[in-house]
C-alpha cells in the first residue's frame, strides 16, 4: 500500500490486505493564487473518495474543476495541502499525450518501462511483445513511433503502463485528442483490457457519453474549488455503445447536472 499526505509517502509490504485500489479522504489542494503575493487559490476542497479493487471509475467535470489535479495527486507527482491518499501499490499513468521516446521503436518504449521495473534483459522482449498482443498491435515491435497512427501510439502507452504491473491505472483523457472512430475502438479495448486484467481505473474526462459508456461509477466533480458534486453507479451490461439508449439517457441526466454546477460556478 502506498500512503501519501500532506508531509509523507510509504509503501506497505503487505499490499494483499488492502481493501481498495485508491483511497482519497479529505483531501484539498491550493495553489499560490496568480496576482496576490502570498495569497492561495483553493483547487480542491475535501475530497473523499475510494475505488475498489477491479473497479473502473470516471471523473467528470468541467474544464478547471481540478479534475486533472486530483489524478496527479494519486499518481504522487504533487502532494495535497490537507488529506491523506492511499494506493495498493503504485499507479500506472496515462496522459493524453502518448509521450513515448520518437527514437525507440514500440517495443522498445515498452521494455524500457519493463526496465525500469526491473525485468531481467532476457525477458523484456517476450513480455513487449506480450502486451502488444494484449492490445492488438502484433507485429508492431519493431515499428517507430512516426509508423504509428495516433490511435496506435496511444494502444503503445497503454502497453508501456500495463509494463508497470500496477494493480492501479490512472488515465487523464487519453482519447481526447483521437478522431472519433479510433476514440470509439479504443473504448471497446480498454473495456476488453480492463475485464481480462483486472486492473482498476481511474478515468478523467469532460465527455460525459465517454464516462457513462466506460465506468461502473461515475463522479462528478463542481466548478473550482472541486467538490464531489454527485455519484452515479452505471448498472448497464457490457459491452456499451456510445449510442445506445441507456447509455443516452444517463448522460442527459448527468450532463444536466454538470450544467448546473457550471451555472452555480457563473454566479459567484
Amino acid at each position: 500500500m502506498a500512503t501519501t499526505t500532506a508531509t509523507t509517502a510509504k509503501v506497505a509490504e503487505d499490499a494483499d490486505a488492502v481493501p481498495y485500489a485508491a483511497r482519497i479522504e479529505h483531501v484539498s489542494k491550493s495553489f499560490p493564487a496568480p496576482g496576490a503575493p502570498g495569497g492561495q487559490q483553493l483547487v480542491l476542497d475535501d475530497i473523499t473518495l475510494d475505488v475498489a479493487p477491479g473497479e473502473f471509475v470516471t471523473l467528470l467535470g468541467a474544464s478547471g474543476c481540478g479534475k486533472s489535479t486530483l489524478l496527479n495527486l494519486v499518481a504522487g507527482l504533487d502532494q495535497p495541502s490537507t488529506g491523506s491518499l492511499g494506493t495498493d501499490g503504485r499507479p500506472a499513468l496515462m496522459f493524453q499525450e502518448h509521450a513515448l521516446f520518437p527514437w525507440l521503436t514500440a517495443g522498445k518504449n515498452i521494455e524500457l518501462a519493463l526496465k525500469l521495473k526491473g525485468v531481467p534483459k532476457s525477458e523484456r522482449r517476450h513480455e513487449a511483445e506480450r502486451l502488444l498482443d494484449l492490445v492488438r498491435l502484433q507485429g508492431a515491435y519493431g515499428k517507430r513511433v512516426h509508423e504509428l497512427s495516433g490511435g496506435m501510439r496511444q494502444r503503445v502507452a497503454l502497453a508501456r503502463a500495463l509494463a508497470q504491473d500496477s494493480r492501479l491505472l490512472l488515465m487523464d483523457e487519453p482519447f481526447a485528442a483521437l478522431d472519433a472512430i479510433t476514440r470509439d475502438v479504443l473504448h471497446d479495448e480498454l473495456t476488453r483490457i480492463w475485464q481480462e486484467t483486472g486492473v482498476s481505473v481511474l478515468f478523467v474526462t469532460h465527455n460525459v457519453r465517454e464516462a457513462v459508456r466506460l465506468a461502473q461509477r461515475v463522479v462528478l466533480l463542481s466548478s473550482r474549488p472541486g467538490r464531489i458534486a454527485r455519484q452515479w453507479t452505471v448498472d448497464l451490461p457490457h459491452p456499451r455503445r456510445i449510442e445506445d439508449t441507456a447509455v443516452a439517457e444517463l448522460s442527459v441526466e448527468i450532463t444536466e447536472e454538470l450544467r448546473g454546477e457550471i451555472r452555480r460556478h457563473g454566479q459567484h
